[in-house]
């Protein structure tokens, strides 16, 4: 399989604008932001959908949402509120059939 957009950008291929990253987990800008400070947040190994993930996955799972909070806190928006949108399938709304994002941070 061709490496999807968001894997290509988590292998340095594609250049993004990251303001996280860790072994195994990366966030970067989105380049149509539908907030002040919209947040992509992936997993670097690749996972269509969260369907994909396996059962004891729960760990990277956790690691992306404390990626998330602490994006927040950076950003200084953690205490004003932020949302945290996970979409999977077709019908989910997602603009990428290939989309590996398993989360965005959304707010301010």
């Amino acid at each position: 399989m061709e490496a999807c957009l968001f894997c290509k950008i988590a292998a340095g291929e594609i250049p993004a604008r990251i303001v996280y990253r860790s072994e195994r987990v990366l966030a970067f800008e989105d380049i149509r932001p539908q907030a002040p400070h919209h947040i992509l947040i992936i997993p670097r190994e690749h996972y269509a959908s969260l369907e994909e993930f396996p059962e004891d996955g729960g760990s990277l799972l956790a690691e992306v949402l404390l990626a998330a909070r602490a994006i927040a806190r950076e950003r200084g928006i953690s205490s004003s509120g932020y949302r945290i949108v996970l979409n999977t399938g077709r019908d989910s709304g997602r603009r990428s059939s290939t989309s590996t994002s398993i989360s965005s941070a959304a707010g301010g």
